[in-house]
């Protein structure tokens, strides 16, 4: 997967449905194992709840893991149909949990795909997106005279410093885009010296 989108933060929103209270919580993740706690916190949360379905989508040792589940629910009317809104919006690295509060009145399979759709949609849209490339964390080691001009050219450039080291050299780590790396690596056109360029690893920025 060379991008995708994920969020910000963690968010949820809340609707009501023929009595019935549907809470969706949507987390940001890192893995499976992540999802996984996630899960566990928010069924503890709401312990009182009959049910706590849930989908995620994860990028974990470069393999794309979907799961979800309907806790309960008539099958496929809830962990389905909110993965699948994940899928179509190319959403990743993303937890999102519908726990409902049964109000007495039974809502159908119709009802229940409409309600868990509903505030899975309802969650995402309270959330800032955010875009995902996969690019590479480098390492740049220069001079402290270099230290203002290298920044003013990350933001001409939009490249992220994560990181700066102030030791006999300047140590920077920067987040960039696989396509910007010749510009640092090959730095005969730069207006700065770069003593040292090493790639760390390759990463979502």
């Amino acid at each position: 997967m060379k991008e995708f989108i994920t969020i910000e933060k963690e968010e949820y929103d809340e609707i009501i449905e023929k009595k019935s209270k549907f809470i969706g919580t949507i987390i940001p993740i890192k893995s499976v194992e992540d999802a996984e706690n996630k899960i566990k916190e928010i069924k503890k949360k709401y312990y009182d709840a009959r049910h706590n379905c849930f989908a995620y989508r994860v990028i974990d040792n470069e393999n794309i893991v979907e799961r979800s589940s309907d806790d309960g629910e008539p099958s496929g009317t809830a962990g389905a149909p909110m993965l699948n809104i994940i899928k179509q919006k190319n959403l990743c690295n993303i937890l999102i949990v519908v726990t409902r509060y049964f109000g007495g009145i039974l809502l159908g399979t119709g009802g229940l795909v409409r309600a868990y759709s509903q505030a899975t949609e309802n969650a995402i849209k309270k959330s800032t997106l955010v875009n995902k490339v996969k690019g590479l964390e480098v390492e740049i080691i220069t001079e402290y005279k270099e230290l203002e001009k290298i920044k003013y050219f990350c933001r001409i450039k939009n490249i992220n410093i994560s990181d700066i080291k102030y030791n006999e050299d300047v140590t920077i780590n920067l987040e960039l885009k696989e396509e910007d790396r010749s510009l640092l690596e090959d730095n005969k056109n730069l207006n700065f010296n770069i003593k040292n360029f090493r790639v760390v690893k390759e990463r979502y920025i």
